[in-house]
């Protein structure tokens, strides 16, 4: 049987989502405008005064909703040692009391397997085809996501998708609530002061652009048959946002995070904004009450403690420093009153290097 190529897939679906829009215009229901909370303290629920959260969809207590954690890499060394540093946490947490972590799966969109598929449970996915993503490589994680979804079997009614750059603090539990997803609200995602381009996805016949959640696609705890849907209109509206040359100029390195939410919307789907979901060094202080480490930033320090961010420091962490190849096991402490979460950061990169076997291969 003749192979069809992933081209002819990405045309195919980009045809898809211009023929159902106007469907979409005619069947969504407009959301109430407002934004859900949880609070940090014991994750009740909690609303503005014009959203309430339906009774029906409150998990009951004692009951457990297992979620498959998904993260989407290449083959690089860069993506490698962090998705190894990132597996190793995940199973060190996923049985421990509250969790409610269920299976794992790298889904690799290199295009065919490497050498960590022993190690890491692995789903090898296309990549786009050639030039399609005009060297922004996060364009290929929707498209990764519309192939393992359509092809791979998932026992869990929920997924979370994660990144390579993140560890578990702590166990987590299952933060979504029915049709709600779980996600992180992100400062830097701002659908409102940036609703010229965002009607350019989202038509004003949707409702506000306050349905637009300030979220990207990771952290998030979504039910499977929702992403089902969104994930098609996600890779569609990247690659129509990566073609609109103000959108790319303005939205950067954030476009497919803008394209993850609006597609949401799209969909009507609403997510919790989690603020203990995730914490992100050297901003975020103190692991407390957190899950998720993210460390997609530079820890830049003076040996007085003191962060020297945008200037390199004389004690620095930094994922971009080991592009090449994993960072060297027993990395240096910080200096004295350098923050709790960056020293724990240290700490379990520390840890994860030491008892991972074969460290340094790339």
């Amino acid at each position: 049987m003749a192979r069809i190529s992933p081209l002819f897939l990405v045309l195919l679906s980009l045809g898809f989502f211009f023929a159902t829009y106007n469907l979409l215009t005619m069947t969504i229901q407009n959301r109430a405008t407002g934004t859900l909370v949880v609070d940090e303290s014991d994750r009740r629920l909690l609303s503005d005064p014009i959203i309430e959260m339906p009774e029906n969809v409150r998990k009951p207590k004692n009951a457990k909703l297992p979620f498959h954690i998904a993260l989407t890499a290449t083959d690089a060394p860069y993506s490698k040692w962090q998705c190894r540093i990132m597996y190793y946490w995940y199973k060190k947490k996923k049985d421990l009391p509250g969790s409610e972590m269920g299976g794992f799966t790298r889904i690799l969109h290199s295009g065919s397997p490497d050498n960590l598929m022993e190690e890491i449970p692995t789903f090898v996915v296309d990549p786009l085809p050639a030039g399609l993503d005009r060297g922004y490589i996060v364009l290929n994680r929707p498209w990764a996501f519309v192939q393992w979804l359509e092809k791979a079997t998932i026992e869990e009614e929920y997924i979370l998708m994660a990144e390579p750059d993140h560890i578990f603090i702590k166990p987590l539990p299952n933060l979504a609530h029915g049709d709600y997803p779980a996600a992180y609200p992100f400062f830097y995602i701002k659908p409102v002061q940036n609703e010229k381009i965002i009607r350019k996805f989202y038509p004003e016949e949707y409702g506000p652009v306050t349905n637009v959640d300030p979220i990207g696609n990771s952290p998030v705890i979504i039910k499977r048959e929702l992403l089902e849907k969104i994930a098609p209109t996600w890779m569609n509206v990247s690659l129509r946002m990566k073609d609109d040359p103000e959108t790319d100029k303005v939205f950067g390195w954030v476009l497919e995070m803008y394209a993850y939410a609006v597609a949401s919307a799209l969909h009507g789907v609403q997510h919790i904004l989690q603020k203990d979901f995730m914490l992100q060094p050297p901003w975020d202080l103190e692991t407390a009450k957190k899950f998720i480490i993210h460390y997609t930033y530079g820890c830049d320090y003076n040996l007085k403690g003191e962060l020297t961010y945008g200037k390199i420091g004389e004690w620095r962490f930094d994922k971009r420093s080991f592009l090449r190849g994993p960072p060297p096991r027993n990395l240096s402490l910080p200096p004295p009153g350098v923050p709790e979460s960056v020293v724990t950061l240290v700490k379990m990169v520390n840890e994860a290097t030491a008892n991972l076997p074969r460290w340094d291969i790339k």
